[in-house]
């Protein structure tokens, strides 16, 4: 009975998760239904009804609401002036004479805009996948996985990723250190990319309708491209130059400066796009897809005021407490929060505490690699990911029979790091 009592957490996540998934399925919306989940957390977590419109207007009102909102805007204000005036399409045209592999095709974008460390930006390389996929007449439910997965691949280790530095502002290491480490597990997501969503037997595509390859043309790509160049350049120097100068700064910051000369120079090559934007600005999609964004940060809120992951610190007691917190705390935090921020937040402090009462930090890499693995396995793995929701609400599919897709890729992902682990012990 006390074991039951003790993982009752679990049972409660358990029973979340299933409530959401099950009105996603039965159409009630993203948004409405993860306010739902929201609510049933609330009621098994016990937070008083009182605090409920407190925790959801401090959700709405935080800096990371508000900078999410208007970078996933900016990202579908480009995307839309990009796809509408056919310069996506006339970019990929221009690639193919680098890109002959229609596969590398495919991943080619979600791989790209993967460097630029920007949340949701799987929407952005949305249109850039679907103007290839739809020429190759892929499945809508194989883009949404291609674009999420490989979007991802950079995360374990890319040193201008958030998560990166705070894991190691949070450990001791230096984020070299860490992304030397890391660096397997770009090569573990490509490899599980590419057997379970890109090889052919899994993915069949019509190679006569893949389109002509064109001459390769150095002008055309740096033309066309040059509105992606400015929002992932721009954007990553940006972050570098504000984490030197202005650390005080959010990043932020850089991404929507960045952005915005983006659509200013595809306006520009663009004549007559103005009204592009002007009517993306109220288009429905736009405001549902913000809508999903404060639903998301609601959930998180909810999560943090009713003690979820205070509970769930709970169970890394006894003789497995090290393992259960560089393992199970991470992918839960993770699986429930689909941010890395919150996994490494929540748990690295209590890891390296634990480290330090066992006199193991010389093994702290190894453990930090663990976590890493664990953590990202879980945002992967969740429903609550915000590229995952996004990418599922712009191909317009259904968010639980896409999700069973990502389960055995999550399970050999979270083995590897396993294993890894044990190899640099």
């Amino acid at each position: 009975m006390s074991a039951f009592v003790s993982f009752m957490p679990l049972f409660k996540l358990a029973a979340v998760f299933i409530i959401m998934l099950t009105a996603i399925r039965c159409r009630l919306g993203l948004m409405l239904s993860i306010c739902l989940g929201s609510m049933t957390m609330a009621l098994l977590f016990k937070l008083p009804a009182s605090l409920w419109p407190a925790t959801v207007g401090e959700a709405l009102a935080q800096p990371q609401t508000l900078f999410l909102a208007v970078i996933v805007a900016l990202i579908l204000l480009l995307s839309d002036v990009l796809d509408k005036t056919g310069q996506a399409g006339r970019l990929m045209d221009s690639l193919s004479g680098y890109l002959r592999h229609p596969r590398l095709r495919l991943v080619f974008f979600p791989v790209l805009i993967g460097l630029l460390p920007m949340p949701g930006g799987a929407v952005f390389s949305a249109p850039m996948l679907g103007s290839v996929s739809e020429k190759l007449r892929v499945p809508a439910r194989d883009r949404v996985l291609l674009n999420y997965w490989f979007r991802h691949v950079w995360e374990t280790w890319w040193p201008l990723y958030p998560g990166i530095i705070l894991a190691a502002s949070i450990t001791g290491l230096s984020i070299g250190h860490i992304a030397l480490y890391g660096l397997p597990g770009m090569v573990v997501m490509l490899a599980l990319g590419w057997f379970f969503m890109l090889r052919p037997g899994v993915l069949e595509l019509d190679a006569e309708a893949a389109g002509e390859v064109h001459e390769r043309n150095h002008g055309k790509v740096l033309r066309f491209g040059l509105p992606l160049l400015v929002a992932i350049l721009g954007a990553v120097g940006m972050e570098v130059g504000i984490s030197l100068f202005m650390p005080s700064v959010p990043f932020e910051y850089g991404v929507i400066l960045a952005l915005s000369a983006s659509i200013l120079v595809a306006v520009g090559q663009n004549p007559g796009s103005v009204s592009i934007v002007v009517r993306s600005v109220t288009n429905k999609h736009l405001w549902v897809m913000l809508g999903v964004v404060a639903s998301i940060f609601i959930f998180k809120d909810t999560m943090q005021a009713a003690g979820v992951i205070r509970e769930l610190s709970e169970l890394a007691g006894g003789t497995t407490a090290l393992v259960v917190s560089a393992t199970l705390l991470p992918y839960l935090v993770g699986l429930v929060s689909g941010i890395t921020l919150a996994y490494v937040g929540a748990t690295f402090p209590l890891l390296t505490g634990l480290l330090a009462q066992a006199g193991l930090q010389d093994q702290t890499a190894a453990y930090v690699m663990l976590s890493i693995f664990s953590g990202f396995t879980g945002i992967m793995s969740s429903p609550m990911h915000i590229c995952f929701v996004l990418s599922c609400q712009y191909f317009k599919v259904d968010i639980g029979g896409t999700w069973r897709k990502l389960v055995m890729p999550c399970v050999l992902l979270i083995s590897s790091g396993i294993v890894y682990f044990i190899l640099l012990r």
